[in-house]
Parts: structure tokens; C-alpha cells; sequence
């Protein structure tokens, strides 16, 4: 039987990851879990981040998938470990992907990480990049505000202008030429951040990068039928729907809401 690939995220942010993988891997069969009843996860602790990714994990588990992609950049900086003891199977975050992507595109080494509070405070970047460059000098900001701009689909509104404008000036005068997306719903924004940043800094979206990983777990393609997308979330489908569709430039066919301690905790 035929295995699916897992993705969970706190929301809709993690769309931009199943689209990449969705364009790259066109016969995979694909599952979305969107945790919108307890977005945002930046700013909770630790604890409660491991917690709500366990579940997360758990619930895609149950489906019999073959690969666990943690598209949330808060779980990947602060939960992969915990997620890796109860499973056997591939977990692959968004962290590692992004900071290979912005060591391969940095020219002068100064790089800027904007995030959530959650994955700036893990330092999971700043570690995973001074790997692979121990001399990078590295600028990170969160930007707490940004998820929910998105999650309201306010992408073009003055108000996110100005939002994106306060938190990236000061980062913008420290010569970067990199800036890391550290947030699956930030690349939503990239015209805006654009804007700010300049033309001479490259962002860069680990929702890209995740799929040259991907392709060295499942390789090649010799199905040429057309996989299937089944989406899950925990709360608010209307709102999931509306949002989706605007970000996929597609229609959501098969959308199931979640609901909490009843499907989780099932053994």
C-alpha cells in the first residue's frame, strides 16, 4: 500500500512547504495538518511547543505515513529530538535545509534570521549555520507580529508594511546579505521584507530548500499518477479555506477538522 508524506505546522505558514513538495513531487500522496486552534507557536514555552508537536506527530503517525516533514520552524528549533524517540521513521525539519540554503548563498558571511520568539530564542539558526560557516556573523530578529498578519491574510495591507518596516530597519543597516525566513509564514510576506531589505539581500526560503532534502529519502519517481492531498486541521476550516486557496492558487478538495483528545489519545 501506498504511503503518504506528513506535514504539520501551526497553521497555514506550512502551505508554502506542502506547495514546494506538492510542485516537486507531483505523485506523492500527501497529508496537512494545520494546528490552527492553537496558533501561534512562537511564544510558548518550550514545554508546551515539545507537547503540541508530540500530538502533532502522533495524529500523522496514525495515518501510516512514511516521512514526517516539520514544516513549523518553531517544533523543528525546539521539538525534532522528542518527535525522533517515538518513531522510526524520517522526521525532517525545516531548520538544517534553511541554514544550508543561506551558507550556499552568502557572499560577505553576514547573515539575518528573522523568526518567531520561540526560534530565535532556541538559536537552532545561528548553530546550524556556524556548522557549516563557524565565521559568519549573524544578526537574528523575531518578529512576533508577522503569523497572525498572515493568518488574517493581510499580506498587502499598510498595516503589515509598516509592521515589517519597524522590526527590520535596524537589520537592515548591519550589511547582511542574507536574510533567513525562519518562519514557514514568512515567505507570505516576501514582498513586503523585500521591499525593506533591498534588492542586494537574498532571502531565503526553507520551504525550497526542504525539498532537495526530501528527494534524498524517497528518490526518483516512478509513479506518474497523480498523488493525492487530504488536509486536517484543528479548528476554524472557513477561514483555512479561504486563506489556502489564496496561497495555493488552488481548491482545497478534501478538508477534515480535528477534533482535540478524540483523535490524538486514540491508541
Amino acid at each position: 500500500m501506498k504511503k503518504a508524506i506528513g506535514i504539520f505546522d501551526s497553521g497555514v505558514g506550512g502551505l508554502t512547504v506542502y506547495k514546494a513538495i506538492r510542485n516537486a513531487f507531483p505523485s506523492e500522496d500527501l497529508i496537512y495538518f494545520g494546528d490552527t486552534a492553537r496558533v501561534p507557536y512562537g511564544p510558548k514555552s518550550p514545554n508546551t511547543i515539545i507537547e503540541y508537536s508530540l500530538q502533532n506527530a502522533r495524529f500523522l503517525l496514525q495515518q501510516g505515513i512514511k516521512i514526517l516533514i516539520v514544516a513549523c520552524n518553531t517544533s523543528s528549533a525546539v521539538a525534532l529530538p522528542a518527535m525522533q524517540t517515538i518513531t522510526d521513521i524520517p522526521i525532517i525539519g525545516v531548520i538544517e535545509p534553511g541554514a544550508e540554503q543561506a551558507a550556499k548563498t552568502t557572499k560577505n558571511k553576514r547573515i539575518g534570521i528573522i523568526g518567531t520568539e520561540g526560534t530565535i530564542n532556541s538559536e537552532a539558526y545561528p548553530n546550524a549555520i556556524k556548522k557549516l560557516i563557524p565565521e559568519a556573523v549573524i544578526f537574528s530578529v523575531a518578529c512576533p507580529l508577522f503569523v497572525p498578519l498572515v493568518e488574517e491574510g493581510w499580506q498587502d495591507h499598510l498595516v503589515t508594511e509598516l509592521v515589517v518596516k519597524e522590526y527590520l530597519t535596524n537589520l537592515k543597516m548591519q550589511a547582511i546579505d542574507t536574510l533567513v525566513l525562519g518562519c514557514t509564514h514568512y515567505p507570505l510576506l516576501s514582498k513586503a521584507i523585500q521591499q525593506i531589505m533591498g534588492s542586494e539581500v537574498t532571502l531565503v526560503d526553507s520551504a525550497m530548500a526542504i525539498t532537495e532534502y526530501l528527494a534524498r529519502y524517497i528518490g526518483s519517481e516512478s509513479d506518474k499518477q497523480q498523488g493525492s492531498s487530504t488536509f486536517y486541521v484543528s479548528d476554524n476550516e472557513e477561514k483555512f479555506t479561504q486563506i489556502a486557496e489564496r496561497i495555493l492558487n488552488d481548491n482545497i478538495k478534501k478538508l477534515i477538522r480535528v477534533r482535540l483528545y478524540e483523535s490524538w489519545f486514540q491508541n
